[in-house]
């Protein structure tokens, strides 16, 4: 049997519920950590969700608007379970992301390892730089940034 004494961790615990980072409900979720970069011709973003079955994660995108939910259940529920520990998070994670109009929405590419749920969402091509041709009058064609 596993068994720790520590009066500020239940005193922290409790705090953490008063003040309502106590674990997520779908009315109430919990935020999720999170990186982003731009890598090259893709923004990337990655998501902790240790523990979490690839099934529980929903991705959504309306309006530019990217939302990722996810629910982790505790390890042993059961009915004839008594937990000794539990300082895992469970419950429901969300996080949401306005995405600009230079992302392109429409090909998102989602993976999920280790624990880490990835999304490359690509740069659309009207956000690229190109470069635009002039003609002049004087040794012909030029050309100049934009």
């Amino acid at each position: 049997m596993l068994m720790r004494t520590d009066p500020f961790r239940d005193l922290d615990r409790l705090t953490q519920q008063v003040f309502g980072n106590a674990p997520g409900t779908w009315s109430r979720p919990s935020a999720m950590p999170m990186d982003a970069y731009r890598a090259g011709d893709h923004f990337v973003v990655s998501f902790d969700l240790p523990g979490v079955d690839p099934e529980a994660i929903e991705l959504d995108v309306e309006r530019n608007v990217l939302t990722v939910k996810a629910e982790r259940r505790p390890a042993a529920a059961g009915e004839h379970v008594e937990m000794q520990v539990a300082e895992r998070p469970s419950g429901v994670f969300s996080r949401q992301l306005f995405l600009g109009d230079t992302l392109d929405t429409e090909r998102i590419d989602a993976g999920y390892d280790a624990g880490v749920l990835t999304l490359r969402i690509p740069i659309s091509e009207k956000a690229k730089p190109r470069k635009i041709g002039i003609t002049g009058t004087e040794g012909g064609p030029g050309q100049i940034n934009v």
